[in-house]
């Protein structure tokens, strides 16, 4: 009398393989999905960032636009930090991009007219495809390369 019971080597095999399979179909669509949310992060940053520097702008005339990321993060709510960013945006380093926060040179005045803000995948292909960056004009510009972006104003040169 045969009493076997379990599973024989063939059908774990067959098991392994249908489950390879699928994995094999699942994991590019994830890693798709991540660098889209990744994308969104960034551009959802570049806003808030943009948004910061005006307040900033507005509740401190004399200086212009922010001299530093640390202007716009947590704090007293005074010119040397204002609030209006979190501690992550002001790290330089936000779901698989990098920040770059540039003021322009202030003019005779000490007034800060210009910024560039930059984000970069830190990996391309993997953390992010698109680099994203904006001006003092507040529009939102992208790179398909991922290594670098034009946030040149367009139109008014007293931008510029």
């Amino acid at each position: 009398m045969n009493t076997q019971r379990g599973f024989s080597l063939i059908e774990l095999l067959i098991v392994v393989a249908i489950i390879l399979i699928i994995a094999g179909i699942a994991v590019p669509n994830l890693l798709k999905a991540r660098i889209s949310a990744n994308e969104s992060s960034a551009v959802g940053s570049v806003r808030a960032l943009t948004s910061a520097n005006i307040q900033y702008f507005v509740q401190c005339p004399a200086k212009g636009f922010a001299a530093a990321l640390t202007n716009l993060g947590p704090g007293d709510g005074s010119c040397t930090a204002i609030g209006a960013i979190d501690e992550v945006l002001v790290s330089g380093t936000k779901s698989g991009y990098s920040l770059t926060y540039t003021p322009g040179a202030p003019n005779a005045a000490g007034l800060i007219s210009t910024y560039t803000i930059l984000l970069k995948p830190i990996t391309v292909s993997v953390t992010g495809q698109r680099a994203f960056c904006s001006s003092q004009d507040g529009v939102i510009h992208y790179n398909e390369t991922g290594t670098t972006c034009d946030a040149t104003p367009a139109g008014d040169p007293s931008l510029q």
